[in-house]
């Protein structure tokens, strides 16, 4: 959680967390013992009124899904998992490089929309890129910000896209990496950008590195790549 709310107060939290738990319980074992005509929505009001509070139960939803503990996973590692990584001071998240960077230049061409999320598969490791598109082989775009603010975090995160390329090399489909990088901001984090991106050169498999100022040519190239594709 102080991953994505850094000023998160840790035990006012788990406080809260703990008395949510007590109230869902109580609620669950009413309706176990035959309380019925009720809406999801008043027995999670029960727990947590709807209010102004920072607290809130989102709305209730459905979906269809084949495999419920696959989808329940992939929701994790989407919501959970991707912000459960070792502490790390951002300037830029991978997000914002994408947006901020990648995006508009793609979007102008049109092609943005054309990307969609493809998940990698292995017998031991899956990983799910957001934005991919099939040709001969898959075409994976991957930012990963290097906007960080220590030497030691740029070398990690580098590790880190290494090691998870490694994991995906058995991967029974063809695909290649497009890593879209961010970098720092700071000229005094150059010389360890420099070493991160010798880390990240050791990546095994069908990988291409695009820096900042290639945007408007990488986005050129997947429209042309595209275009020749779909004609």
């Amino acid at each position: 959680m102080s991953k994505m709310f850094a000023k998160i107060d840790g035990e006012r939290f788990r406080q809260l967390t703990r008395y949510v738990d007590s109230e869902v319980r109580k609620v669950s074992a009413e309706v176990d013992s035959g309380l019925n005509g009720y809406t999801l929505e008043a027995l999670v009001g029960r727990v947590l009124p709807p209010d102004d509070s920072a607290y809130q139960f989102s709305k209730p939803g459905l979906g269809l899904s084949h495999d419920l503990d696959e989808t329940m996973n992939e929701l994790f590692e989407r919501f959970v998992q991707k912000y459960n990584t070792s502490a790390e001071p951002l300037r830029r998240n991978d997000d914002d490089i994408w947006k901020d960077v990648y995006r508009e230049p793609l979007e102008r061409r049109h092609v943005a929309a054309k990307l969609i999320p493809k998940k990698i598969t292995t017998p031991d490791f899956s990983y799910r890129f957001d934005h991919s598109w099939k040709n001969k082989l898959w075409h994976v775009y991957e930012p990963v910000s290097l906007d960080l603010v220590d030497t030691q975090s740029l070398a990690d995160k580098a590790n880190r896209s290494v090691g998870r390329a490694t994991s995906l090399i058995d991967s029974a489909e063809p695909w290649k990496i497009h890593v879209l990088l961010g970098e720092p901001r700071e000229p005094r984090m150059r010389a360890a950008y420099i070493k991160a991106q010798n880390i990240l050169h050791k990546m095994p498999g069908e990988h291409e590195f695009v820096k900042e100022t290639e945007a408007e040519s990488f986005a050129e190239m997947v429209a042309s790549e595209m275009k020749h594709h779909e004609g």
